[in-house]
């Protein structure tokens, strides 16, 4: 019994060790404006595993004169083939007050920018990659409308776009100068659809909180 032991094992010792998976480089920040427009610039971009497959994935913001856009690239992996691909595009405000921000919680990418003047909307997108559409869906966005120098009240809307339940908070401002402050009102809560929202379909924050109407 302890000669057949030692046999599988020096054969396993012998066996060539499996080839582990290429990995794809990731792009640089040349990369991903190369095929764009002239013009467009990087603004950020957050490296990170979206789909589990083990290899990290791209989520980025480019910027031109005339357009704002985030988007989403997979790492791939084949016998014969590898690189990225894109999965998923979403148009954004082309006057932000600042850089978009990016990160990733449990698989989960999230996209927070404000835009704006004084008065200035706020948003926090949650976006998930949905294997059997090959597309990242929306699954989750929070949206603030509000005053910079606290000149009139606000408006808070939370929607989960799995269940389809949204919670709007607004507040109203009361008093003047130094002695003004936003008393809340009594949130209220509706149902929406819970038809599948991807990326490229994903809402304006400002139609979302009814801003320029």
């Amino acid at each position: 019994m302890m000669r057949k032991v030692l046999v599988l094992l020096a054969a396993a010792l012998a066996a060539p060790a499996l080839a582990k998976p290429m990995i794809p480089r990731l792009p640089s920040d040349s990369d991903l404006v190369a095929n764009l427009p002239n013009g467009t610039a990087l603004e950020t971009r957050f490296y990170a595993d979206l789909n589990g497959d083990g290899i990290r994935d791209t989520a980025a913001v480019v910027r031109s004169d005339d357009e704002r856009k985030l988007f989403v690239l997979l790492g791939y992996s084949y016998e014969t083939d590898m690189g990225y691909r894109p999965v998923g595009s979403m148009a954004m405000d082309i006057s932000p007050l600042g850089e978009a921000q990016l990160s990733v919680r449990n698989g989960v990418l999230i996209v927070e920018d404000l835009s704006g003047g004084t008065t200035a909307v706020a948003s926090l997108y949650r976006f998930r990659y949905e294997a059997p559409v090959d597309r990242m869906r929306l699954i989750g966005d929070n949206v603030t409308l509000y005053s910079r120098t606290n000149m009139h009240g606000s408006v808070n809307i939370s929607t989960n776009r799995l269940t389809g339940v949204r919670i709007t908070k607004r507040s109203e401002l009361r008093g003047k100068g130094e002695n003004a402050s936003l008393v809340p009102g009594k949130p209220v809560t509706t149902k929406i659809s819970r038809k599948p929202v991807y990326m490229e379909e994903a809402p304006d924050p400002t139609e979302t909180v009814g801003f320029g109407d």
